[in-house]
């Protein structure tokens, strides 16, 4: 009974065009890239913040769990799926505004559904000199879910939650405020000084499920007046660790202020193009001469990286130098692109090709897209190593829930050392092998002290048996690397209960909680323990 009173009133409030009972979009909604089992009683999509505070009111007047999403792009970590069974879904694409953007102070505030290629546009029609960090993830996931994960993109500006502030929040119960200098009235820097006065509260909002951030400040880099983006390899996987040593220098004092992506050959090769099956003869794991061959034929060793140069020419100029002094002896190729270089290999790819025997237009496939991300230019291409595994090409309207792609992300980070590089590739390579698996694994530079790392669990959900050995998989390395003191930055929905934290830290998210959200109604189970 409590069910449809909610749905009238919620039709009431947003019409019922903007409250979706259809079982088939239902359907959907409860699909991910692995197995799930949670329903979904509806999906309401609330057009500004006094909608998602009355939204709250309604649920917490029929009791019913509102799980909040940005764009539902979480591939890998369970999609739109929410963590417990019975919550409607809070869908907030359609809060998709531009609130405010200055140039000069290279600043723009954005709602929850403003994806990467909403920002990118408006940026371009407004001929911005001001670039925008993007992931590899789909042009149409939203840059606040995102940066609500702590999730990190490729510019300076990668560490995307260290430039955001100014939040607005709504909380469970429907009250809403603004963080930092926005809780004052007439506030001049409430979109440049991210501490405000008083406590800080930003972080709270991030892997949590004490509110919905709705709005938020975020600040965007300057374009430079050079970029460039280099590129390496190495042949082998023992030279990993003196890699890893080679480039925390280099990042430590500010000669490579982006992050770097260091990706090994099978999720190269997984960028590149589908599973070979037939090279590899129908049989999985891949074949390790296989991979070989297409390594030699495309050009990528055993590791391979990428990284931006931003400044003046000078400044790029002199951090080419000590990248290459850096790097001398332990790559084995060290390549530096900007937009005329790029533009001449694309010229003469097939003569190159013919001379060479290397294919470097599939080469240049992967390279542009990678040298774009670094230029905060979204791009689609990423999302194809969803569909390694699939034997019928992706679509041109790729959805990996909906197409039968099977993902599994794992992402354990580790001090910038590469004798823990080392230990994380070695676990992931052992336990994926075992279960059958392609060991995909990137690597990133992302602060001048952190290494995170991704592994991708990549297969097809239409074979049998593959969904319950995929998950076995996930479970098995992530309690061998948290055993070994290498926790996740993130989690999917079928870990967020999964981890054992500090009783005393635990107890003190529970006493939040129940302040906060006494009626256990916002995405319970959420980065908490359940206590509906």
């Amino acid at each position: 009974m409590n069910k449809e009173l909610a749905l009238k009133a919620w039709s009431d409030l947003l019409g019922e065009d903007y409250v979706i009972c259809d079982r088939t979009f239902l359907q959907d909604a409860q699909t991910a890239t692995f197995l799930t089992h949670q329903q979904i009683p509806a999906i309401i999509k609330p057009g500004n913040r006094e909608e998602v505070r009355q939204c709250l009111k309604i649920a917490n007047e029929f009791n019913i769990p509102l799980y909040p999403i940005g764009s539902g792009k979480n591939w890998g970590y369970g999609s739109r799926v929410p963590v417990q069974d019975g919550c409607a879904l809070l869908d907030l694409s359609r809060m998709n505004r531009i609130v405010d953007f200055d140039e000069n102070l290279a600043y723009v505030t954005i709602e929850a559904g403003v994806t990467q290629h909403h920002l990118y546009e408006f940026l371009q029609k407004q001929s911005s000199r001001l670039w925008m960090d993007a992931t590899g993830s789909s042009p149409d996931s939203s840059l606040v879910a995102n940066i609500m994960e702590r999730g990190f993109g490729h510019t300076p500006y990668g560490d995307r939650f260290a430039n955001i502030c100014g939040l607005e929040v709504v909380l469970p119960t429907g009250e809403y405020f603004n963080t930092g200098f926005g809780k004052f009235v007439n506030a001049k820097t409430s979109s440049v000084y991210r501490w405000g006065l008083g406590p800080y509260l930003d972080g709270l909002f991030t892997q949590s499920n004490f509110g919905i951030v709705t709005q938020m400040t975020l600040w965007l880099m300057p374009a430079p007046e050079y970029f460039q983006a280099f590129y390496f390899s190495i042949d082998n996987h023992e030279q990993l660790n003196a890699l890893i040593d080679a480039l925390r220098p280099l990042r430590m004092n500010g000669t490579i202020r982006s992050a770097v992506h260091v990706a090994n050959n099978y999720k190269v090769l997984s960028s590149i193009r589908q599973y070979p099956w037939e090279e590899a003869q129908g049989t999985t794991p891949l074949p390790p001469q296989v991979l070989e061959n297409f390594a030699k034929t495309w050009d990528f060793g055993a590791w391979n990286g990428s990284g931006g140069l931003y400044g003046s020419k000078k400044q790029v100029a002199a951090a080419r130098d000590l990248i290459k002094k850096a790097l001398k002896g332990k790559v084995n190729k060290l390549r530096f692109l900007d937009d005329w270089t790029i533009e001449l290999a694309q010229r003469f790819a097939k003569p190159y090709q013919r001379l060479t025997g290397l294919n470097l237009p599939e080469l240049l496939k992967l390279l542009k897209p990678v040298y774009g991300l670094m230029k905060g230019i979204p791009t689609h291409t990423q999302l194809k190593s969803a569909y390694w595994r699939k034997k019928s090409p992706p679509p041109e309207a790729m959805n990996p829930d909906l197409d039968g792609c099977g993902l599994i992300w794992l992402a354990p980070v580790a001090p910038l050392d590469g004798q823990h590089a080392m230990t994380i590739y070695e676990m992931a390579s052992k336990t994926l092998i075992a279960y059958g698996f392609e060991p995909s694994i990137t690597m990133t530079l992302l602060t001048e002290r952190c290494l995170g790392c991704v592994i991708a669990i990549a297969y097809d959900r239409d074979v049998p048996e593959e969904d319950k050995k995929a998950m076995e998989c996930y479970e098995h390395l992530l309690e061998a690397l948290t055993g070994a003191g290498y926790y996740p930055y993130r989690v999917g929905i079928q870990s967020m209960n999964a981890l054992t934290a500090q009783e005393s830290y635990q107890t003190l998210l529970d006493k939040l909680k129940a302040a906060i959200d006494p009626n256990q109604i916002l995405a319970p189970g959420r980065y908490n323990r359940i206590a509906r």
